[in-house]
């Protein structure tokens, strides 16, 4: 039987707590991510209920070797497992996940949504960095 235990293998953290889109499209930035220690990275989108008819959520994905992302630059397609257009959603994505991986090699990354057409507001959005194949475990619970 094969081992189905990734407890200890895995580390997740908060990315986006949960938030209200704004109805000006204000983007949503999430936490930096630092993947220090770390072999792997996906990041996990949660959309709620959005009773908005037309809203659409456009999904970046920045990073850099500076804490502060002062040298964000866009990932490349080819650093990213998945892509930018499956990790976004629209108004009638209720309820769901997306996810999108990265495997470039910079330290920190972060996520951006950005809304278009959001006219109510009214649809939360969160999320969390599931960082993995760590160079030491078992990993701890809860997070460090």
């Amino acid at each position: 039987m094969p081992n189905r235990e990734i407890h200890n293998t895995l580390h997740v953290v908060p990315l986006i707590v949960p938030v209200a889109a704004r109805t000006d499209n204000t983007a949503i930035v999430s936490a930096i991510i630092d993947t220090a220690g770390y072999n792997a990275a996906e990041f996990v989108i949660v959309t709620g209920t959005n009773t908005d008819t037309n809203a659409t959520f456009a999904v970046t994905v920045d990073h850099g070797d500076a804490a502060n992302l002062s040298d964000a630059a866009a990932v490349s397609a080819s650093q990213l497992v998945g892509t930018l257009t499956q990790a976004s959603f629209q108004f009638d994505d209720d309820n769901e996940c997306r996810k999108i991986g990265y495997i470039g090699t910079k330290r920190y990354v972060r996520v951006t949504v950005t809304p278009s057409g959001n006219d109510s507001g009214n649809i939360f959005i969160s999320g969390v960095a599931v960082l993995g194949y760590p160079a030491t475990g078992p990993t701890a619970n809860p997070p460090q």
